[in-house]
């Protein structure tokens, strides 16, 4: 799955999802290290386990974050949106 990210320094979030599991997360653009260990974390996380944790996180004054558009971009593929 794809999902264009929004105002945030990553430009899309590249995802697979096997047995309601997360793998081959990756992120286009943004704060390299951080992307990367976010990507790292939910390796293997269940959906709904990655949702809660990153739902919500801001980045400094901005009201998201590059985890809180992992949250959104796995809420729209749990609702089958576009994404």
């Amino acid at each position: 799955m794809d999902y264009k990210t929004h105002n945030v320094c990553s430009r899309q979030i590249h995802f697979e999802v096997e047995d309601n599991k997360l793998t081959n997360v990756r992120f286009d653009g943004g704060c390299s290290g951080n992307t990367q260990g976010v990507a790292r974390l939910v390796e293997g996380m269940e959906i709904d386990e990655a949702i809660s944790r990153l739902d919500g996180i801001r980045c400094g004054v901005r009201p998201t974050s590059c985890p809180d558009q992992l949250a959104k971009a796995l809420k729209a593929y749990k609702t089958g949106q576009n994404l």
